[in-house]
């Protein structure tokens, strides 16, 4: 899928989406291969604010530079575009699960870290500090619904590409405060 592609995608899903920046030239391309795609990957910021959040995904930190993600979804439903190519969002993981993803069944639970993820995924990042207490409105849980089914309607993929970066690399617990089955379920419903 071209960044055209990715943003007509969004757009017709009835996402509201923001372009920061020259998005579609803001990669880590020069770090290795970006693809086969094979699914969508969702994750929480553990910020707060949606400028401070946008800024850190699209620029990243010291220890990890930007993008962070292709797409930030902020509490208020909106998708703010920072990157399109490879991001540093899901780092190593499990094979299996890969494998799992590629052919759209049920998830292995994550026992290793050694496949390159950041080749094979997109990437969410969710403005929510993670601590389980912060509240998911509706309107940005719908957001991650209709950003993940875009992807998956473009891909001809079913909701068994969408996984949490808690199922691909053993030690993380993004996304917390909801659980991937029910964004799968979501997700199921949307594409029918």
């Amino acid at each position: 899928m071209s960044a055209s592609s990715f943003l007509e995608a969004l757009k017709a899903e009835g996402l509201t989406v923001v372009e920061v920046g020259d998005w579609r030239n803001h990669h880590r391309d020069h770090k290795g291969p970006w693809g086969p795609v094979h699914g969508v990957m969702i994750h929480h910021t553990a910020t707060r604010g949606s400028t401070r959040t946008v800024d850190v995904c699209r620029e990243g930190h010291q220890d990890l530079p930007g993008p962070l993600c292709h797409g930030v979804v902020t509490k208020d439903g909106r998708v703010h575009l920072v990157g399109y190519g490879r991001a540093n969002h899901a780092g190593p993981g499990d094979d299996d699960v890969l494998r799992a993803v590629i052919a759209q069944k049920a998830l292995p639970q994550d026992d290793e870290a050694g496949t390159d993820g950041n080749r094979h995924f997109y990437g969410f990042e969710c403005e929510n500090l993670g601590d389980g207490d912060d509240p998911w409105p509706a309107e940005q849980l719908e957001a991650i619904e209709r950003a993940a089914a875009a992807v998956c309607r473009h891909h001809g993929w079913n909701e068994r590409s969408v996984i949490g970066h808690l199922e691909w690399q053993p030690g993380k617990v993004d996304p917390r405060g909801f659980t991937m089955a029910s964004l799968r379920e979501r997700v199921r419903d949307r594409l029918k």
